[in-house]
């Protein structure tokens, strides 16, 4: 089958579009013939083996453990394994993977769901991450209830798309904080104010939030928490922050100043479930969440998909067709 694949960590210039052996589900695996992979900073650092506490985490220390990179799926089930009872060849599905930027990739039976009639193979796609962790951050972590008021910093990429929505949902008041360019998405997805950064700095004005879920972290802790209110919480949930830590150094911070302030520090690393994945499901069904798909490639020019993504700026989410 045709893949991207690499055999040593780098940009994305390391990436081969070649022939690899196709994939065989396990006991509990699904084979994916796959239509679309969403793509994630997460598969940056993955493909780039930084920061480094990737290659730790079990990625692999000098070269990957992974020939081929991925996550996020959608696709038909082509074949089960002998303890599937769930899914069948034929079913269209979504979920999380192994190997997704690839004609076949195989994924848990419990790491997938039914595809939402009503939404295309790459909406599906880029749902998985971004979907999950905007609703673990705002329903475990932050305890979000109706008729707080939350303000999302970084408002217009993939979870932040997704987190309007799932706000909305919730009954929360929805600040959003993006670029010019996106002041109309973001409105249409259904924020009640927004902030342009490039004209207001959203730490220096009067108002108070219950909630801030900052995927930029552009502004120091102290800034965030002047204008939350006394019991308000601060969801940091950026993955960059250095060639060691990553997105893991806001985490540590977080919980350094826990006990310095009453307001709530909430971290949160998503994990797939499949509960979650039918629950996201379910929105999409019910017309309450849909997945902005700003920029498609097809699976040979993923390294082009990687940089977009890498560049901070994109739009909704980035994918990859097969």
């Amino acid at each position: 089958m045709k893949a991207i694949a690499q055999d040593r960590y780098g940009d994305p210039d390391v990436l081969e579009f070649r022939e690899v052996e196709r994939p065989e589900p396990g006991e509990r695996q699904v084979l994916v013939r796959v239509r679309a992979a969403g793509v994630n900073i997460a598969d940056w650092f993955i493909s780039t083996g930084t920061p480094y506490v990737i290659r730790l985490a079990g990625f692999g220390v000098r070269t990957p453990k992974r020939v081929v990179p991925g996550t996020d799926v959608a696709g038909v089930v082509e074949a089960v394994g002998p303890g599937v009872t769930r899914f069948e060849p034929g079913d269209e599905v979504f979920g999380e993977g192994v190997g997704t930027f690839a004609e076949y990739a195989c994924a848990d039976e419990d790491r997938l769901a039914a595809k939402p009639a009503t939404t295309t193979f790459e909406q599906a796609a880029g749902l998985p991450l971004a979907g999950i962790t905007a609703l673990q951050v705002l329903r475990d972590g932050g305890r979000l209830a109706a008729g707080q008021r939350l303000l999302i910093n970084g408002s217009s990429g993939g979870i932040g798309t997704h987190a309007i929505q799932i706000a909305k949902a919730t009954g929360a008041e929805v600040t959003a904080v993006c670029g010019p360019r996106n002041v109309e998405l973001v409105r249409e997805l259904g924020a009640d104010h927004v902030v342009d950064y490039s004209r207001e700095d959203f730490t220096r004005t009067s108002e108070r939030y219950d909630a801030i879920l900052d995927h930029v972290m552009n502004h120091p802790y102290s800034a965030l928490l002047r204008v939350l209110t006394p019991t308000g919480v601060l969801m940091p949930n950026s993955g960059t922050g250095g060639k060691w830590l990553g997105g893991g150094r806001h985490r540590i911070k977080a919980e350094a100043i826990r006990p310095f302030t009453r307001r709530r520090m909430a971290p949160l690393l998503a994990r797939t479930t499949r509960a979650d994945l039918e629950a996201l499901a379910a929105m999409v069904e019910s017309g309450q969440l849909r997945t902005v798909v700003g920029h498609t490639c097809p699976l040979s020019d993923t390294a082009r998909a990687l940089r977009h993504v890498a560049d901070g700026h994109a739009r909704g989410k980035v994918v990859v067709t097969v």
